[in-house]
């Protein structure tokens, strides 16, 4: 004996169908949302950029001109180390910090490593949608 719906309900098929549908609609309208808010941000993130690289340029030039008046202040008119040895210590110097910098930066890139934990929840999540009961969901 099966029972039949009444006119004014709609069926389980047609329920599953709108929501689906509806679904859809709802996941488009979030990507488009996400592509707006992802242009605004890319278009300040660019210009942001180019802002950093008008200040490193700057800082560079700041520190040519730093690195310049270091040699002459060691040099003092004569009175301290010639020219040439003036240069060339602020040049060391400028090595010594550099391969500090660097040893620093090394030690800190080889404790990068991978988020294992997050990478293992995304694969139970991945396998809690894939299979109900061992077996595969259709769809």
């Amino acid at each position: 004996m099966a029972i039949e719906p009444l006119k004014d309900e709609p069926t389980i098929g047609r329920l599953v169908s709108d929501a689906s549908r509806d679904i859809s609609s709802l996941l488009q309208k979030e990507i488009q949302l996400a592509k707006s808010e992802i242009k605004v941000s890319v278009r300040n993130g660019g210009l942001g950029a180019g802002l950093f690289a008008g200040a490193a340029f700057f800082a560079v030039m700041a520190l040519i001109m730093f690195s310049v008046g270091l040699a002459y202040l060691i040099h003092w008119n004569g009175s301290g180390l010639d020219l040439h040895w003036a240069f060339l210590s602020v040049f060391v110097f400028y090595l010594l910090i550099a391969a500090l910098l660097a040893y620093v930066g090394y030690r800190k890139v080889r404790k990068v490593r991978p988020p294992d934990k997050a990478i293992a929840e995304a694969q139970n999540i991945k396998q809690a949608l894939t299979k109900r009961g061992g077996e595969p969901i259709d769809g």
